[in-house]
């Protein structure tokens, strides 16, 4: 039978075997430049959906570049010999060197339409799963071995090639002797014969099964991806709204009491930490009792995005109430820690409790495993001695002191999370806000000194997001 190589064709001539070779080697070179990444991303957590859909487009890549080293390897060696000699080996001879490698991917057929003989490449009777040296499936027989919803498919691609002279291009799905399904790429075109009338067909068939098993990962994975990154945004967005209804509706400064001396100024603000995304626990508040005092508190739960917010929706609720109350700020803080402990989700937190009498000017305070107030006074700071205290639901039965220090006018206290100087930040430990002391001293407002505090340590490079409280007493 006629190759369709010499159907009223010149034969081509094939590229220079050193152009080949190099860019074999070069194929070759970055298919294990990719494989190393692969191998890199073998430990990865499993949980997460980027990994994943990072791992399956190196597997993706993999498969395309040995597909192309497999197709420049047999541009060089050129066309196979189709009458090779097709006995068995002898028993222990060596196997072929290509048996099982990529080049069994790739085979080729003929069918002659004036003989109805068929014609097939040893790498075919591989793909199909065929005995060699069996007879080829015709054309009229090899829609029998596709599945049933792919066998239009073939039909179209073959009446397309010999009924109108069109190229075949297309894929179908066979199910090979031993049960396996293998996804093939078919392409070919008619062989004319000196008429100009149809004479054979001939066709290359690619198993591109673990190409097209690689492209799902990718296309699984890479929809994963987009619905983490939707319930991420939406669960966001419900913490940033849980946050904003919980915390202190006011904004920018108040006066606490409202009237009579010896009020507070007060200005707070809340700093995101570099990922907007990790919104945690931290809160801020101050509000008047009513015993004519003032409440100052921040507090920190460990934990991010919706369970972090509504726990601290909780723990801020009780702290409200409890001071409402009339509870002392030590005991307050005891309360607090059974609150968490009997919480559904338990968490670890740390809170700071002040009250501040403005008819005595004495500051009662309480901390659980919180940074101190700082306290500035004529120009220069410094950390109040911090009474005894751990943190929020670390323990049970802990017993939390109060301390007392008395303000005068002019003083700013300042109360902050541990977000704000955590050490390993830009511009962290307290000796930063030390260093704000001047400034403090010229500010004529609680706002004037929360702008100074968002302007040192706002910007970026925050790992954590962070709450900053300020308080200056009036005259």
């Amino acid at each position: 039978m006629p190759s369709p190589l010499f159907a009223d064709r010149p034969a081509p001539q094939l590229p220079a075997h050193d152009a080949v070779d190099a860019l074999i080697h070069r194929t070759r070179r970055l298919r294990g430049d990719v494989d190393a990444v692969r191998r890199d991303a073998v430990v990865f957590d499993e949980d997460d959906p980027q990994l994943r859909w990072q791992r399956a487009l190196c597997e993706l890549a993999v498969q395309h570049l040995d597909s192309l080293d497999q197709h420049l390897g047999q541009l060089r060696a050129g066309l196979p010999d189709r009458h090779a000699d097709d006995a068995p080996r002898a028993a222990g001879a060596p196997d072929d060197p290509r048996a099982g490698s990529l080049l069994n991917r790739v085979g080729s057929a003929e069918w002659n339409l004036l003989t109805d003989e068929s014609s097939w490449s040893e790498e075919l009777y591989e793909i199909f799963g065929r005995p060699p040296g069996s007879t080829p499936l015709s054309l009229d027989d090899l829609p029998s071995v596709l599945l049933p919803e792919d066998q239009p498919v073939l039909t179209a691609m073959v009446t397309g090639c010999l009924v109108d002279g069109r190229p075949m291009d297309g894929e179908f799905r066979i199910v090979r002797p031993d049960g396996r399904t293998r996804t093939l790429h078919m392409t070919g075109e008619p062989v004319l014969d000196a008429e100009g009338c149809t004479a054979s067909m001939w066709a290359v068939l690619r198993d591109v099964s673990e190409l097209r098993r690689s492209e799902q990962a990718v296309s699984r994975n890479r929809a994963s991806v987009r619905r983490e990154e939707h319930i991420e945004r939406t669960e966001h967005r419900m913490a940033v709204e849980l946050q904003e209804a919980v915390l202190p509706p006011w904004r920018g400064s108040l006066r606490l009491p409202s009237q009579g001396p010896g009020a507070l100024d007060i200005a707070a603000h809340y700093l995101p930490s570099e990922s907007s995304g990790l919104i945690g626990g931290d809160w801020y508040d101050a509000m008047e009792l009513p015993d004519g005092r003032t409440l100052l508190t921040v507090g920190d739960l460990t934990g991010h995005g919706i369970p972090a917010t509504s726990a601290m929706a909780m723990m801020l609720g009780a702290l409200r109430g409890m001071a409402v109350a009339g509870i002392e700020p030590g005991a307050l803080m005891g309360h607090l820690n059974q609150v968490l402990e009997a919480s559904v989700q338990p968490a670890l937190g740390s809170a700071l409790c002040c009250r501040f009498d403005p008819g005595t000017s004495i500051l009662s305070w309480a901390q659980a495993g919180h940074p101190a107030p700082l306290l500035f006074r004529h120009g220069s700071g410094r950390l109040l001695p911090p009474p005894d205290g751990m943190l929020l639901g670390a323990a049970s039965n802990v017993v939390f002191e109060q301390d007392e220090v008395r303000l005068h006018p002019g003083d700013v206290l300042v109360l902050h999370t541990d977000g704000l100087t955590r050490r390993g930040d830009r511009g962290a430990g307290p000796e930063a806000l030390f260093a704000l002391a001047p400034r403090f001293a010229d500010a004529r407002t609680a706002q004037e000194c929360v702008r100074s505090v968002v302007e040192e340590f706002g910007g970026a490079g925050r790992l954590d997001d962070a709450c900053v409280l300020v308080a200056r007493i009036g005259a």
